[in-house]
C-alpha cells in the first residue's frame, strides 16, 4: 500500500482550559453532523486558563455554521498535509529525513498507528511547502526499504 498524502483545511478554536471545554466542541459539531477524524487539543502556556483545539475535516453548511457558532475558524496559516499509510519500521524517520533534506521545515506533527497503519498530521509554514513535502512523501514512501541482510550458510 503506497502513501496516501492529501492537504486538508484545519480550523481552530480557543477554548477555556477547564473540564468539559474540549467536550463541548467536539459534541456541537457532531450535534451539527460532523465528522471530525483530526484533534489536537492542548493548553496555550502563554495564555491563563485557555486552550487551543484543531480540527479537520470540518464539512458541510451546517457543520460549518456550528464551528463558527463556537468560535473556531478555518486556519489562514495552518497549512496541513494528511499521511496514511502501513505502519513500519522507519516509516517515519524516512519521511522526515526527506523533507528535511529538501530544506522544509515543520510547524508540527502528530502521528498516531492503529494495527498496520499509521494517520499523520504535518504542519507545515506555508501551502508551498505543503505542496513541494507531499511529493517528497510521496516519493519517500515509495522507495524501497533497504534489502536485509542475508546471512551466509556456513559450510
Amino acid at each position: 500500500m503506497a502513501l496516501k498524502v492529501s492537504q486538508v483545511d484545519v480550523w481552530a478554536v480557543e477554548i477555556r482550559d477547564e473540564p468539559g471545554a474540549l467536550a463541548q466542541v467536539l459534541e456541537t459539531l457532531s450535534k451539527a453532523g460532523g465528522d471530525v477524524e483530526g484533534v489536537i487539543a492542548r493548553r496555550q502556556a502563554d495564555k491563563f486558563q485557555a486552550g487551543v483545539v484543531f480540527l479537520t475535516p470540518i464539512k458541510g453548511k451546517k457543520v460549518e455554521a456550528a464551528a463558527r457558532a463556537i468560535g473556531a475558524e478555518p486556519g489562514d496559516n495552518l497549512a496541513t498535509l494528511r499521511v496514511e499509510g502501513p505502519n513500519s519500521r522507519g516509516q517515519g524517520a524516512r519521511m522526515m529525513r526527506a523533507v528535511a533534506d529538501a530544506g522544509i521545515n515543520l510547524r508540527g506533527l502528530s502521528v498516531t498507528t492503529s494495527g498496520k497503519t499509521f494517520a499523520a498530521y504535518i504542519g507545515l509554514d506555508s501551502s508551498a511547502d505543503a505542496v513541494k513535502a507531499a511529493k517528497i512523501i510521496k516519493a519517500a514512501g515509495a522507495a524501497k526499504k533497504p534489502a536485509k541482510k542475508r546471512k551466509l550458510a556456513r559450510v
